[in-house]
């Protein structure tokens, strides 16, 4: 699932009041931070070609651990229990939101996936449905998320009346959509 996705159906799952939607939008976002670090160096620094990127380099399993540490159930529920335990009710919804965006993940990925059950075990679950690659069902998983975004928009926009959280969600749409057509114009030619 693209990560704006994330934010939109985490926001509409759990659908709190406006002051507790900064955790759940975080939460929402974390899991896929260490891959926009990733891609910066790659790209940026590295002057890879996207091929590389995407064939190679990404499965480097240095940034593997990097991505599966922020995609993983038992580390996301050890910060809950200390969450709990401290009571901090604005880092158990962090925690709550990360494992979702996780629970989203784990079936639409087909040979890409995280290891969600890292470090305790290297397994991974290969998915017969992708979000992204066409060989996979990418093309209908991308039309039905894509339904899926504009619906939870919507819903969320009637429930946050907030000037805020309004602008909030239209950024997150122009995002999404920015993401789709970047994905068209830069990755489109690593799947055909």
């Amino acid at each position: 699932m693209n990560t704006p996705a994330h934010a939109i159906l985490n926001l509409l799952v759990f659908k709190r009041s406006q002051e507790h939607n900064a955790p759940i939008l975080i939460g929402a976002l974390l899991p896929d931070s260490p891959m926009f670090i990733f891609y910066f160096v790659e790209k940026f620094i590295r002057n890879m070609p996207e091929n590389t990127i995407w064939a190679h380099a990404y499965y480097n399993p240095h940034w593997q651990d990097f991505f599966d540490i922020f995609n993983s159930f038992p580390i996301i529920g050890l910060l809950f229990v200390i969450a709990l335990w401290i009571k901090n009710n604005w880092l158990q919804l962090l925690c709550k939101s990360m494992a979702l965006h996780c629970i989203f993940d784990l079936p639409l990925h087909h040979d890409d996936g995280h290891r969600h059950f890292f470090p305790l075990t290297h397994w991974r679950f290969s998915s017969p449905i992708s979000y992204w690659d066409p060989n996979h069902y990418g093309q209908i998983f991308g039309l039905f998320e894509a339904a899926l975004v504009i619906i939870g928009s919507v819903i969320l926009f009637r429930i946050h009346t907030s000037k805020v959280w309004r602008v909030s969600i239209a950024i997150l749409i122009m995002i999404y959509i920015a993401y789709l057509i970047f994905a068209l114009f830069f990755w489109s030619d690593l799947v055909a």
